[in-house]
């Protein structure tokens, strides 16, 4: 059973409403989360979002070997050992 709270809040001249820390606490808000406004019945409803799944995934794979310094080094190989075949013969 979810129990209600209320809390009264001020719209800045800018439209914007802070929302007190015990409510985004409770319904686990984080800066930069994304929440769909709507209106039903003359009231304002605000509802969390779920990440775009991509954003979710940026930066999964930081961390772990440079595949563009790889091939950098596959190319220097490369070229060494072309240089190696014309002048050895």
């Amino acid at each position: 059973m979810s129990t209600s709270q209320s809390k009264m809040v001020t719209v800045s001249s800018k439209g914007w409403v802070v929302i007190p820390s015990p409510l985004r606490k409770k319904i686990g808000l984080k800066p930069g989360m994304k929440m769909m406004v709507t209106e039903s019945e003359g009231k304002i409803v605000l509802t969390p979002q779920e990440g775009d799944p991509v954003d979710r995934c940026y930066g999964k794979l930081a961390g772990g070997e440079s595949l563009s310094a790889a091939l950098l080094e596959e190319r220097t190989q490369e070229r060494r050992r072309e240089k190696t075949k014309v002048y050895s013969r």
